[in-house]
């Protein structure tokens, strides 16, 4: 489990006698350039197909469901805080066996095509990327993502932009679409990164990987700009474009994140701050608190009490 992923905004269930079907319940919302649908299982049901004619950015909101896509994967567990990307075409096989007690709900936003190129050419003439190598793009096989909070704003906002009753909704949705469009591309860059599909492909590769093997000492903004052989004020542009983080937040979670794993490990607390580039143990407890939301010694005890 990710505990990093961020859960979206939940409408209220539907009353069972407000439901045309028990199963995958569609309530729809037609917007010019997307078609906006919240689905709801309130009964038990297996082998469930769903299938989308267009590119489809699809979330989990409450529930849970096992589900494939019908030509690429074998069953997983979609759970809230995650979102699924689906290729035009694709078709979602889906199993409930748990919407009798817990119902399930999920939304899916299907793109119009002729939206997406527009939005990308204009993003890649007007927006270019500092890494040559890399262009704005929807990456269909990068097709499972945890909810960041950038993601997770951005389809809150559309959400919220579909479901209201204002006369400006379709413009209003144009621009919400392209800030998603946005956010996808970052959270699967980032994803990419972390599991080193760019490693040695690009610039942000290279650097990602640079970062992650040298936590453990002082990392200069300057010379890794220098060895990625950029500007750094490109670098920061680099960062921002690809990853919508800025180097010196994502170092400081990947600190974190690596600090987890050792305190898992049951490394001490002083020998986990040295590890993960902090030279003092105070300050890397401020700053574990803060950004995880316990301190080290009771996010370690914790571990312990679940092995």
């Amino acid at each position: 489990m990710n505990n990093n992923k961020v859960l979206l905004n939940t409408p209220e269930l539907k009353k069972e006698n407000q439901l045309l079907s028990l199963i995958e319940n569609q309530t729809k919302f037609n917007l010019t350039n997307c078609e906006f649908s919240i689905y709801e299982t309130h009964k038990a049901a297996f082998d469930i197909k769903l299938h989308f004619d267009t590119i489809a950015f699809t979330a989990m909101l409450q529930g849970k469901k096992w589900m494939k896509l019908e030509h690429k994967t074998n069953y997983f567990e979609y759970l809230p805080g995650e979102s699924v990307l689906v290729a035009p075409g694709e078709t979602m096989v889906i199993d409930f066996p748990e919407a009798d007690e817990t119902p399930s709900q999920c939304i899916s936003l299907s793109l119009n095509p002729e939206f997406i190129e527009d939005s990308l050419n204009y993003l890649n003439y007007n927006l270019p990327k500092v890494d040559e190598t890399s262009q704005w793009n929807i990456q269909l096989d990068e097709y499972f993502l945890f909810n960041n909070k950038s993601l997770a704003s951005a389809t809150n906002n559309i959400m919220r932009i579909a479901m209201d009753d204002n006369s400006q909704k379709d413009i209003m949705a144009d621009f919400a679409l392209k800030e998603l469009l946005i956010r996808l591309m970052q959270t699967q860059a980032r994803s990419m990164v972390e599991k080193n599909i760019a490693k040695n492909k690009s610039r942000m590769g290279f650097v990602v990987d640079y970062i992650k093997k040298n936590l453990h000492q002082k990392l200069s903004i300057d010379s890794i700009a220098k060895l990625a052989y950029v500007s750094k004020s490109n670098f920061f542009k680099m960062f921002k474009d690809e990853l919508g983080t800025s180097p010196n937040e994502f170092i400081l979670q990947e600190r974190i994140n690596r600090a987890k794993e050792l305190l898992a490990s049951q490394n001490s607390i002083k020998e986990t701050a040295y590890q993960t580039g902090f030279s003092d143990a105070n300050y890397f407890n401020r700053v574990f608190k803060q950004l995880v939301g316990v301190t080290p010694k009771n996010f370690q005890n914790k571990m312990a009490f679940f092995e």
